[in-house]
Protein backbone atom coordinates (compact mmCIF):
# COMPACT_ATOMS: atom_id res chain seq x y z
CA UNK A 1 0.00 0.00 0.00
CA UNK A 2 1.49 3.32 -1.06
CA UNK A 3 1.22 6.56 0.90
CA UNK A 4 -0.72 9.25 -0.94
CA UNK A 5 1.34 12.42 -0.94
CA UNK A 6 2.17 15.40 -3.18
CA UNK A 7 4.77 15.01 -5.92
CA UNK A 8 6.95 17.42 -7.83
CA UNK A 9 7.48 18.10 -11.51
CA UNK A 10 10.97 19.56 -11.18
CA UNK A 11 10.39 22.21 -8.48
CA UNK A 12 6.63 22.53 -9.02
CA UNK A 13 4.64 20.83 -6.28
CA UNK A 14 1.46 19.06 -7.35
CA UNK A 15 -0.53 19.18 -4.14
CA UNK A 16 -2.85 17.37 -3.87
CA UNK A 17 -1.57 14.83 -6.43
CA UNK A 18 -4.75 15.19 -8.49
CA UNK A 19 -4.73 16.50 -12.06
CA UNK A 20 -7.65 17.83 -14.08
CA UNK A 21 -7.17 15.84 -17.26
CA UNK A 22 -7.06 17.89 -20.46
CA UNK A 23 -10.28 17.47 -22.41
CA UNK A 24 -10.75 19.15 -25.76
CA UNK A 25 -13.89 21.22 -25.88
CA UNK A 26 -14.24 20.98 -22.10
CA UNK A 27 -11.27 22.18 -20.01
CA UNK A 28 -11.35 25.75 -21.21
CA UNK A 29 -10.69 28.68 -18.89
CA UNK A 30 -14.28 28.68 -17.55
CA UNK A 31 -14.40 24.97 -16.68
CA UNK A 32 -10.95 25.04 -15.08
CA UNK A 33 -11.93 28.07 -13.02
CA UNK A 34 -15.11 26.32 -11.90
CA UNK A 35 -13.21 23.19 -10.82
CA UNK A 36 -10.40 25.11 -9.15
CA UNK A 37 -12.93 27.01 -7.04
CA UNK A 38 -14.49 23.74 -5.87
CA UNK A 39 -11.07 22.75 -4.45
CA UNK A 40 -8.71 19.78 -4.52
CA UNK A 41 -7.17 20.28 -7.97
CA UNK A 42 -3.36 20.06 -7.84
CA UNK A 43 -2.72 20.83 -11.52
CA UNK A 44 -4.90 22.19 -14.30
CA UNK A 45 -4.23 21.58 -17.98
CA UNK A 46 -5.54 23.43 -21.02
CA UNK A 47 -7.58 21.85 -23.75
CA UNK A 48 -5.27 20.17 -26.26
CA UNK A 49 -4.17 22.90 -28.64
CA UNK A 50 -3.30 22.46 -32.31
CA UNK A 51 0.21 23.68 -33.07
CA UNK A 52 -0.90 24.25 -36.65
CA UNK A 53 -3.44 26.81 -35.46
CA UNK A 54 -1.24 28.26 -32.75
CA UNK A 55 1.79 28.89 -34.96
CA UNK A 56 -0.40 30.36 -37.70
CA UNK A 57 -1.91 32.90 -35.29
CA UNK A 58 -5.34 31.26 -35.20
CA UNK A 59 -7.32 33.36 -32.67
CA UNK A 60 -9.11 30.30 -31.25
CA UNK A 61 -5.82 28.50 -30.56
CA UNK A 62 -4.36 31.55 -28.84
CA UNK A 63 -7.48 31.93 -26.69
CA UNK A 64 -7.06 28.35 -25.52
CA UNK A 65 -3.81 29.29 -23.76
CA UNK A 66 -5.46 31.84 -21.47
CA UNK A 67 -5.48 31.11 -17.75
CA UNK A 68 -6.07 32.77 -14.38
CA UNK A 69 -3.16 33.38 -12.01
CA UNK A 70 -4.91 31.48 -9.23
CA UNK A 71 -4.96 28.38 -11.44
CA UNK A 72 -1.26 27.81 -10.98
CA UNK A 73 0.32 25.41 -11.46
CA UNK A 74 -1.03 25.39 -15.02
CA UNK A 75 0.08 23.33 -18.01
CA UNK A 76 -0.51 23.98 -21.70
CA UNK A 77 -1.00 20.81 -23.76
CA UNK A 78 -0.15 20.88 -27.46
CA UNK A 79 -0.52 18.36 -30.26
CA UNK A 80 0.94 18.01 -33.73
CA UNK A 81 3.30 15.97 -35.84
CA UNK A 82 5.84 18.53 -37.13
CA UNK A 83 8.77 19.14 -34.82
CA UNK A 84 9.33 22.72 -36.01
CA UNK A 85 5.77 23.76 -35.19
CA UNK A 86 5.76 21.80 -31.94
CA UNK A 87 8.90 23.68 -30.88
CA UNK A 88 7.43 27.07 -31.82
CA UNK A 89 4.17 26.31 -30.01
CA UNK A 90 6.09 25.23 -26.91
CA UNK A 91 7.96 28.53 -26.92
CA UNK A 92 4.65 30.39 -27.20
CA UNK A 93 3.26 28.49 -24.21
CA UNK A 94 6.25 29.48 -22.11
CA UNK A 95 5.93 33.09 -23.26
CA UNK A 96 2.33 33.35 -22.05
CA UNK A 97 3.40 32.12 -18.62
CA UNK A 98 2.51 28.42 -18.52
CA UNK A 99 4.28 26.54 -15.74
CA UNK A 100 4.51 23.28 -17.70
CA UNK A 101 4.41 22.22 -21.36
CA UNK A 102 2.63 18.93 -22.03
CA UNK A 103 2.74 16.95 -25.28
CA UNK A 104 -0.38 15.02 -26.30
CA UNK A 105 0.41 11.51 -27.51
CA UNK A 106 -2.98 10.14 -26.61
CA UNK A 107 -5.79 11.61 -28.71
CA UNK A 108 -7.24 8.83 -30.92
CA UNK A 109 -9.24 11.09 -33.27
CA UNK A 110 -8.59 10.12 -36.91
CA UNK A 111 -8.09 13.75 -38.00
CA UNK A 112 -5.34 14.19 -35.41
CA UNK A 113 -3.67 10.82 -36.00
CA UNK A 114 -3.72 11.24 -39.79
CA UNK A 115 -1.36 14.19 -39.49
CA UNK A 116 1.02 12.34 -37.18
CA UNK A 117 -0.19 13.89 -33.93
CA UNK A 118 -1.85 12.52 -30.81
CA UNK A 119 -1.63 8.74 -30.52
CA UNK A 120 -0.24 8.65 -34.07
CA UNK A 121 3.14 9.42 -32.47
CA UNK A 122 3.01 6.05 -30.70
CA UNK A 123 3.63 4.27 -34.00
CA UNK A 124 6.46 6.63 -34.97
CA UNK A 125 8.78 6.84 -31.96
CA UNK A 126 11.68 8.35 -33.95
CA UNK A 127 9.38 11.27 -34.83
CA UNK A 128 8.33 11.57 -31.19
CA UNK A 129 11.97 11.55 -30.11
CA UNK A 130 12.79 14.39 -32.50
CA UNK A 131 9.81 16.42 -31.29
CA UNK A 132 10.69 15.99 -27.61
CA UNK A 133 14.35 16.84 -28.14
CA UNK A 134 13.49 19.95 -30.15
CA UNK A 135 11.03 21.15 -27.52
CA UNK A 136 13.46 20.43 -24.69
CA UNK A 137 16.11 22.60 -26.33
CA UNK A 138 13.65 25.46 -26.82
CA UNK A 139 12.01 25.88 -23.39
CA UNK A 140 13.09 26.25 -19.78
CA UNK A 141 9.82 25.14 -18.15
CA UNK A 142 9.30 21.41 -17.46
CA UNK A 143 8.28 19.18 -20.37
CA UNK A 144 5.71 16.45 -19.69
CA UNK A 145 3.88 13.94 -21.83
CA UNK A 146 0.57 12.08 -21.92
CA UNK A 147 0.55 8.75 -23.72
CA UNK A 148 -1.66 5.74 -24.33
CA UNK A 149 -0.92 2.05 -23.89
CA UNK A 150 -0.05 1.79 -27.57
CA UNK A 151 -1.56 2.15 -31.00
CA UNK A 152 -3.29 -1.23 -30.97
CA UNK A 153 -3.49 -4.36 -28.83
CA UNK A 154 -0.71 -5.89 -30.93
CA UNK A 155 1.58 -2.87 -30.52
CA UNK A 156 1.51 -2.09 -26.80
CA UNK A 157 4.62 0.06 -26.35
CA UNK A 158 3.90 2.33 -23.38
CA UNK A 159 6.99 1.19 -21.47
CA UNK A 160 9.25 1.75 -24.48
CA UNK A 161 7.65 5.16 -25.04
CA UNK A 162 8.10 6.10 -21.38
CA UNK A 163 11.79 5.16 -21.45
CA UNK A 164 12.30 7.22 -24.59
CA UNK A 165 10.47 10.18 -23.06
CA UNK A 166 12.60 10.11 -19.92
CA UNK A 167 15.77 9.92 -22.01
CA UNK A 168 14.61 13.04 -23.89
CA UNK A 169 14.22 15.01 -20.67
CA UNK A 170 10.51 14.58 -20.00
CA UNK A 171 9.82 15.22 -16.30
CA UNK A 172 6.39 13.62 -15.82
CA UNK A 173 4.61 10.84 -17.70
CA UNK A 174 0.84 10.35 -17.66
CA UNK A 175 -0.60 7.14 -19.07
CA UNK A 176 -4.15 6.61 -20.25
CA UNK A 177 -4.31 2.83 -20.22
CA UNK A 178 -6.25 2.28 -23.43
CA UNK A 179 -4.89 1.91 -26.96
CA UNK A 180 -5.59 4.28 -29.82
CA UNK A 181 -7.84 1.66 -31.42
CA UNK A 182 -9.83 1.26 -28.19
CA UNK A 183 -10.64 4.95 -28.11
CA UNK A 184 -12.70 5.25 -24.92
CA UNK A 185 -14.18 1.74 -25.06
CA UNK A 186 -13.48 -0.99 -22.55
CA UNK A 187 -11.45 -0.42 -19.40
CA UNK A 188 -8.13 1.36 -18.92
CA UNK A 189 -5.16 -0.89 -18.13
CA UNK A 190 -3.74 0.47 -14.88
CA UNK A 191 -1.24 -2.39 -14.57
CA UNK A 192 0.77 -0.61 -17.26
CA UNK A 193 0.93 2.47 -15.04
CA UNK A 194 2.50 0.30 -12.34
CA UNK A 195 5.03 -1.13 -14.80
CA UNK A 196 6.04 2.31 -16.07
CA UNK A 197 6.43 3.54 -12.48
CA UNK A 198 8.87 0.67 -11.87
CA UNK A 199 10.77 1.45 -15.08
CA UNK A 200 11.41 5.21 -14.99
CA UNK A 201 12.60 7.59 -12.29
CA UNK A 202 10.36 10.57 -13.15
CA UNK A 203 6.87 10.91 -11.61
CA UNK A 204 4.19 8.76 -13.24
CA UNK A 205 0.44 9.36 -13.14
CA UNK A 206 -2.46 7.31 -14.41
CA UNK A 207 -5.67 8.19 -16.22
CA UNK A 208 -8.88 6.39 -17.07
CA UNK A 209 -12.20 5.41 -15.46
CA UNK A 210 -11.88 7.46 -12.25
CA UNK A 211 -15.40 8.53 -11.33
CA UNK A 212 -15.50 7.89 -7.55
CA UNK A 213 -13.42 8.63 -4.46
CA UNK A 214 -12.80 4.93 -3.88
CA UNK A 215 -11.53 4.32 -7.40
CA UNK A 216 -8.95 7.08 -7.02
CA UNK A 217 -7.76 5.83 -3.63
CA UNK A 218 -7.46 2.27 -4.94
CA UNK A 219 -5.33 3.41 -7.88
CA UNK A 220 -2.95 5.28 -5.59
CA UNK A 221 -2.63 2.43 -3.11
CA UNK A 222 -2.63 -0.56 -5.44
CA UNK A 223 -0.72 0.90 -8.39
CA UNK A 224 1.71 3.16 -6.52
CA UNK A 225 1.35 5.99 -9.03
CA UNK A 226 2.41 9.51 -8.12
CA UNK A 227 -0.73 11.17 -9.40
CA UNK A 228 -4.20 10.50 -10.76
CA UNK A 229 -5.82 12.33 -13.67
CA UNK A 230 -9.58 12.83 -13.66
CA UNK A 231 -11.47 14.02 -16.73
CA UNK A 232 -14.98 12.90 -17.53
CA UNK A 233 -15.57 12.07 -13.86
CA UNK A 234 -15.15 15.77 -13.07
CA UNK A 235 -17.84 16.71 -15.56
CA UNK A 236 -20.33 14.54 -13.72
CA UNK A 237 -19.09 15.64 -10.28
CA UNK A 238 -17.18 18.95 -10.06
CA UNK A 239 -16.48 18.27 -6.35
CA UNK A 240 -14.66 14.98 -6.92
CA UNK A 241 -11.19 16.48 -6.40
CA UNK A 242 -12.20 18.09 -3.12
CA UNK A 243 -13.85 14.86 -1.97
CA UNK A 244 -10.74 12.79 -2.72
CA UNK A 245 -8.45 15.29 -0.98
CA UNK A 246 -10.66 15.38 2.11
CA UNK A 247 -10.73 11.58 2.26
CA UNK A 248 -6.93 11.38 1.90
CA UNK A 249 -6.63 13.64 4.96
CA UNK A 250 -9.13 11.63 6.98
CA UNK A 251 -11.96 14.13 6.73
CA UNK A 252 -15.56 13.43 5.79
CA UNK A 253 -15.91 14.21 2.07
CA UNK A 254 -18.18 17.06 1.09
CA UNK A 255 -21.58 15.96 -0.22
CA UNK A 256 -23.24 18.58 -2.44
CA UNK A 257 -26.89 19.34 -1.88
CA UNK A 258 -29.37 19.92 -4.68
CA UNK A 259 -28.92 23.64 -4.06
CA UNK A 260 -25.15 23.26 -4.50
CA UNK A 261 -25.74 21.49 -7.80
CA UNK A 262 -28.14 24.15 -9.00
CA UNK A 263 -25.72 26.89 -7.99
CA UNK A 264 -22.75 25.33 -9.76
CA UNK A 265 -24.69 25.04 -13.02
CA UNK A 266 -25.70 28.69 -12.81
CA UNK A 267 -22.16 29.75 -11.90
CA UNK A 268 -20.70 27.85 -14.85
CA UNK A 269 -23.24 29.32 -17.26
CA UNK A 270 -22.40 32.83 -16.03
CA UNK A 271 -18.68 32.19 -16.54
CA UNK A 272 -19.32 30.93 -20.06
CA UNK A 273 -21.40 33.97 -20.95
CA UNK A 274 -18.63 36.26 -19.68
CA UNK A 275 -16.08 34.47 -21.82
CA UNK A 276 -17.74 33.70 -25.16
CA UNK A 277 -20.63 34.63 -27.47
CA UNK A 278 -24.10 33.73 -26.24
CA UNK A 279 -24.74 30.82 -28.63
CA UNK A 280 -21.33 29.28 -27.88
CA UNK A 281 -22.07 29.53 -24.16
CA UNK A 282 -25.43 27.82 -24.67
CA UNK A 283 -23.73 24.98 -26.56
CA UNK A 284 -21.16 24.44 -23.82
CA UNK A 285 -23.87 24.56 -21.18
CA UNK A 286 -25.83 21.83 -22.92
CA UNK A 287 -22.70 19.69 -22.88
CA UNK A 288 -22.04 20.01 -19.14
CA UNK A 289 -25.70 19.71 -18.17
CA UNK A 290 -25.80 16.42 -20.07
CA UNK A 291 -22.99 14.94 -17.97
CA UNK A 292 -23.70 16.72 -14.70
CA UNK A 293 -27.27 15.50 -14.22
CA UNK A 294 -26.55 11.80 -14.72
CA UNK A 295 -28.17 9.83 -11.92
CA UNK A 296 -30.46 12.64 -10.76
CA UNK A 297 -34.22 12.05 -10.71
CA UNK A 298 -35.64 13.20 -14.03
CA UNK A 299 -32.14 13.94 -15.29
CA UNK A 300 -32.75 12.58 -18.78
CA UNK A 301 -35.86 14.73 -19.19
CA UNK A 302 -33.97 17.76 -17.89
CA UNK A 303 -31.17 17.13 -20.40
CA UNK A 304 -33.78 17.00 -23.15
CA UNK A 305 -35.31 20.29 -22.00
CA UNK A 306 -31.89 21.96 -21.93
CA UNK A 307 -31.01 20.51 -25.33
CA UNK A 308 -34.11 22.08 -26.86
CA UNK A 309 -33.43 25.49 -25.28
CA UNK A 310 -32.21 28.21 -27.62
CA UNK A 311 -31.70 31.26 -25.44
CA UNK A 312 -30.13 32.26 -22.14
CA UNK A 313 -33.57 32.87 -20.66
CA UNK A 314 -34.80 29.40 -21.64
CA UNK A 315 -31.74 27.74 -20.09
CA UNK A 316 -32.17 29.68 -16.84
CA UNK A 317 -35.89 28.90 -16.71
CA UNK A 318 -35.30 25.18 -17.27
CA UNK A 319 -32.68 25.05 -14.50
CA UNK A 320 -34.95 26.84 -12.02
CA UNK A 321 -37.95 24.70 -12.94
CA UNK A 322 -36.03 21.44 -12.67
CA UNK A 323 -34.38 22.06 -9.30
CA UNK A 324 -37.50 23.60 -7.75
CA UNK A 325 -39.46 20.50 -8.78
CA UNK A 326 -37.08 17.86 -7.45
CA UNK A 327 -36.24 19.90 -4.31
CA UNK A 328 -39.96 19.82 -3.48
CA UNK A 329 -39.93 16.04 -3.80
CA UNK A 330 -42.02 16.05 -6.95
CA UNK A 331 -41.29 14.13 -10.13
CA UNK A 332 -39.91 16.14 -13.01
CA UNK A 333 -41.62 15.34 -16.28
CA UNK A 334 -40.06 17.98 -18.52
CA UNK A 335 -41.90 19.17 -21.58
CA UNK A 336 -41.31 16.45 -24.15
CA UNK A 337 -42.77 13.03 -24.74
CA UNK A 338 -40.88 9.97 -23.46
CA UNK A 339 -39.93 9.10 -27.04
CA UNK A 340 -38.18 12.48 -27.34
CA UNK A 341 -35.81 11.97 -24.40
CA UNK A 342 -32.22 12.57 -25.44
CA UNK A 343 -29.56 10.44 -23.81
CA UNK A 344 -26.21 12.21 -23.92
CA UNK A 345 -23.31 9.78 -24.45
CA UNK A 346 -20.17 10.06 -22.37
CA UNK A 347 -17.93 12.52 -24.13
CA UNK A 348 -15.11 11.45 -26.43
CA UNK A 349 -13.49 14.83 -25.99
CA UNK A 350 -10.78 14.96 -28.62
CA UNK A 351 -13.14 13.46 -31.18
CA UNK A 352 -15.45 16.43 -30.59
CA UNK A 353 -12.74 19.05 -30.88
CA UNK A 354 -11.02 17.50 -33.88
CA UNK A 355 -14.22 17.83 -35.88
CA UNK A 356 -13.44 21.53 -36.21
CA UNK A 357 -9.82 21.08 -37.27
Amino acid sequence: MSEIKPFKIRDIEINPPLVLSPMAGVTDISFRRLLKQRGGVGLTVSEFISVEGLTRSNPKSKRQMRFYENERPFAVQIFGGQHERMRLAAEMAEEVGADILDVNCGCPAPKVVKHGGGSGLLRDLPRLETILKEIKKAITIPLTIKIRAGYSDSTINAIETAKLAEACGVEHIALHGRTKEQGYRGLANWDLVREIKKTVSVPVSGSGDITTIQQALERFREIGCDGVLIGRGAMANPWIFRQIEETIHGREPFQPTLEDKRAVLLEYFEMLREDMPEMSAIGRMKQLAGQFTRGLQGGALFRTAIYHSHSVEEILDRISEYFETISAGRHYFGEGKPSEVIEVPMLDSCEVASASL
